[in-house]
């Protein structure tokens, strides 16, 4: 597959993953991340990337839980609970509030009879254990616990749980955009994992839905929370001059902003990865529409790590390739 002209393009120009007036890149990085949960880091480390890139990567392990408001709620127990007890769901580029209605409605939103969340007493199915999140919360969703509403609570998650991103300080160009399912599209100013698009394919397949809190996220056992669509929770970011404010930096190490920019308006010629070059910060992301279900529609230079074990090195290239998008 060759590229769009766009990305050709863009290739060419490398921007730092923030924007400031300081020359010191941790000081630069302690500062995007003060909202952050942080571990320990930032640190610069050597690494290796996607496509085999030796260079110098910062490192930074983090919580995965964010500071500034507790994630949920996801599904509503009842068909009577409106929109305050449940989070959102995404289809067809549109956002739609989970409450009871919309759970109730699924074999017509769907047109699929075989969607039956609801017991006859009006209650909702929900996963409401560990065990029940785990055997629900993957691809072959366990029988038992197909037709539900899956949820995972933050005390699933072991309290020592972290994460750390290992990402270029400049982007390194790769041959092809990669998509990012594997390494996520990066991380937020708050430490929160912003990932790849969710596989609503299998999770539809089993008539179950794995709602999203009413900022984008939600949790699995293995990465904690993290976010699948960029909603106004976000806009808190660093904000620089001209400029939407910065939400997080990708794992090829270029800044990904709020969708729309200073003016408001989304840019006009965003390539096929939600990135675009201005003259005063090179190459950057937007991120997508939150009902796109795509933060990044792909990532155009080589992707860094993200590790469970901290004291790993990280070999980006040792991951089987990607398929072409």
């Amino acid at each position: 597959m060759k590229y769009p002209a766009t990305i050709l393009v863009t290739l060419a120009f490398s921007a730092p993953a923030f924007a400031s007036s300081s020359s010191d890149p941790l000081h630069n990085l302690e500062h995007f991340f003060e909202d952050a949960q942080i571990v320990s880091g930032p640190e610069l480390v050597d690494c290796t990337l996607s496509e085999g890139a030796e260079t110098t990567c910062f490192s930074i392990t983090v919580k995965t839980e964010p500071t500034g408001y507790t994630p949920g709620p996801w599904c509503p127990t009842s068909v009577l609970d409106d929109a305050d007890a449940g989070g959102i769901w995404l289809k067809d580029g549109e956002v739609h509030d989970v409450d009871g209605e919309f759970v109730s409605n699924l074999s017509r939103f769907y047109n699929d009879e075989e969607w039956q969340l609801v017991n006859p007493d009006g209650s909702i199915r929900v996963t409401d254990t560990k065990e029940a999140c785990e055997a629900a919360a993957r691809p072959d969703v366990a029988e038992e616990y197909q037709n539900y509403c899956v949820q995972c609570l933050p005390e699933y998650v072991d309290e020592s749980a972290t994460v750390t991103y290992v990402i270029p300080l400049t982007p390194q160009a790769a041959t092809r955009p990669a998509p990012t399912n594997q390494s996520g599209s990066g991380v937020a100013y708050n430490g929160i994992r912003l990932d790849g698009s969710a596989p609503v394919d299998d999770i539809l397949a089993a008539h179950t839905i794995a709602p999203f809190d009413d900022c984008g996220g939600h949790i699995n056992t293995h990465v904690g929370y993290h976010y699948h669509a960029v909603t106004d929770c976000l806009e808190g970011g660093p904000v620089v001059e001209g400029h939407a404010s910065q939400i997080g930096i990708a794992m090829d190490g270029y800044p990904i902003f709020n969708r729309t920019d200073a003016q408001g308006e989304v840019p006009d010629d965003l390539d096929a990865c939600n990135g675009h070059v201005s003259d005063d910060l090179g190459y950057h992301y937007h991120a997508g529409e939150a009902g796109s279900n795509a933060i990044l529609g792909c990532m155009t230079a080589q992707a860094g790590c993200v590790l469970e074990d901290p004291e790993a090195q990280c070999d980006a290239s040792a991951r089987p390739a990607p398929p072409r998008p």
